[in-house]
């Protein structure tokens, strides 16, 4: 059962964008005299432009009471704050309205500085903390919390995240399977992930077809389907000549496989109902890999695979492997993250003029 949105609150609140690139100077007095130098400093250490940074201040005392450092991917229906300075519940209450008055379905909070005890004060639950994994590039705070602002959340998954730029398919379909308790947590490493990965891949990237092949050879008893409306070769418009023939030829022994071991590979596009239906189903641990295109969440047009395991009201919730630290993501935005219904329905076709969309369900039971 899920709950419409909120009415607004009467909570007041200013949003501000946020500029540290024009240094110091330019932050505003108010910010400057509630916030510790060095928050400052680890604010402005990384280029945020691309998530917007806005802050969200709450009013007291003639000037601000409180602020937060608030981020979020483009196309996506949260609100991260990255940090909450001066009077932290008041920061924490003016970044709920301001969710709700956006009609965001999630606030995250990253663990830098705030305490569990505050956190929960405020209304967010704590996020189980990521798997190891097998990158040494460092993830971000080593807490993270959530509020849902709308419809009653979803279950939490374990997190991990890709230790390559091309195994993101292996990771989604081993987080499916630890989430359907096919496959303990603590098994998925890196081992784990690469194996996989060598399963599915049409060198390097992993294809729908492939992958669906690759999970039911691993869990012969998960039900596994396909959806991909074209029979022609996915994936390949970068590259010609030779090196995109012997990549198709892999992907025809991919379908003469998924015949041979009866996974059916449907030449159908699945519709955003489709997959929210398939998610939802009650009694169920049935998980999509999706397709998406990464133009609109990070700003370049590269496939890569997210795990759909969850639905709220204009959303559904999935798992991204990969997170931008350049931009200043953490896995607290890849981690339970909501994308706005049309926004998916948008970035998971994929092509040039013939546009496709890739997806595997797998049903756990």
């Amino acid at each position: 059962m899920t709950t419409p949105h909120p009415v607004p609150s009467a909570v007041p609140y200013a949003v501000v964008p946020y500029a540290p690139g024009a240094g110091p100077s330019a932050w505003p007095d108010e910010l400057r005299r509630i916030a510790r130098p060095e928050v400052l400093e680890r604010w402005g250490a990384v280029d945020r432009t691309p998530h917007a940074p806005r802050l969200v201040a709450a009013p007291g005392g003639g000037g601000w009471a409180a602020a937060a450092l608030v981020t979020a991917r483009p196309g996506t229906a949260y609100a991260k704050i990255v940090d909450a300075v001066g009077d932290v519940p008041a920061a924490a209450r003016a970044v709920v309205a301001y969710a709700e008055e956006q009609r965001l379905v999630q606030v995250v909070w990253e663990g830098w500085t705030v305490s569990g005890e505050d956190a929960a004060a405020a209304g967010f639950a704590p996020l189980r903390p990521p798997l190891p994994g097998g990158t040494d590039e460092p993830a971000g705070p080593r807490t993270g919390y959530v509020r849902w602002t709308a419809g009653e959340g979803v279950a939490e998954p374990a997190y991990y995240r890709q230790s390559t730029h091309f195994s993101c398919g292996a990771v989604t379909a081993l987080l499916a399977q630890v989430r359907a308790g096919v496959v303990r947590p603590e098994s998925l490493d890196r081992e784990a992930e690469l194996t996989l990965w060598r399963d599915a891949t049409n060198f390097p990237a992993c294809e729908p077809v492939g992958l669906g092949v690759a999970v039911r050879r691993r869990w012969p008893s998960s039900s596994v389907e396909v959806f991909l409306d074209t029979e022609e070769p996915v994936l390949l418009d970068h590259l010609d000549g030779d090196e995109r023939e012997w990549r198709a030829v892999l992907q025809r022994a991919s379908r003469a496989d998924a015949d041979r071991l009866g996974v059916p590979v449907h030449g159908l596009r699945l519709s955003l109902a489709e997959l929210r239906e398939a998610v939802e189903a009650p009694g169920r641990c049935r998980h999509v890999l999706l397709l998406v295109s990464l133009a609109t969440m990070q700003g370049f047009d590269v496939p890569h695979w997210v795990l759909c395991h969850g639905t709220v009201p204009g959303a559904v919730v999935v798992e991204d492997p990969w997170f931008n630290t350049g931009a200043g993501e953490t896995w607290v935005d890849a981690h339970l993250l909501p994308v706005a219904d049309a926004s998916l329905d948008a970035m998971s076709l994929l092509g040039g003029e013939v546009r496709v969309r890739g997806a595997v369900l797998i049903d756990g039971g």
